[in-house]
Order: C-alpha cells, then sequence, then structure tokens
C-alpha cells in the first residue's frame, strides 16, 4: 500500500501536517492547477500503515485520512515489482 494525496480535493488546509506522528508530511512549496498550495510527502517510507498494513492486514494509523475534511488522503494499491523504500528504524 502506498499513500496518496488527491491534489484535485486537497483545500491546502495542512491539518495532515500537524497531526501525522510519523511526520510524513510537510507543507508544500508548488501550486496545483487551482492555485492552492498541497502538502508534500516528507519520508512517506516512515508510515507504518504504507510498510506494514498488508502484514497485520489492518490500519495501524490513519490519522491523515481521519482528519482531512476533503477526503483528499488514501491508500492505494501499489503496482506490482514497483520500487519501494523501506526505511528500518532503531
Amino acid at each position: 500500500m502506498k499513500l496518496i494525496i488527491d491534489e484535485s480535493r486537497c483545500k491546502g488546509c495542512n491539518l495532515c501536517t500537524l497531526v501525522c506522528p510519523y511526520k510524513i508530511f510537510r507543507e508544500g512549496s508548488r501550486l496545483n492547477e487551482k492555485g492552492i498550495v498541497v502538502p508534500e510527502f516528507n519520508g512517506p517510507e516512515r508510515c507504518t500503515n504504507c510498510r506494514l498494513q498488508k502484514l497485520y492486514g489492518r490500519r495501524l494509523c490513519g490519522m491523515c485520512q481521519l482528519t482531512c475534511p476533503d477526503q483528499a488522503i488514501k491508500w492505494v494499491e501499489e503496482e506490482r515489482f514497483e520500487d519501494m523504500k523501506v526505511v528500518i528504524e532503531y
């Protein structure tokens, strides 16, 4: 699973940057087609849902998705054999 931000739905409130315990979001630096600055990923490989959801078969956090007022954050299946960066935390 990987996390995506639907730029067409996002209004740039940046609530996801505030609530994420893994700090995988940061305030954006470019405008989308509506002229809104959309948050960017800052190390999405730290997200436990993206890394461990298939292993445990359930969502482990989901704070960003629950907090987003526009439902612009969601998880999607990754393409088969897509490159994946993995971070080992101590």
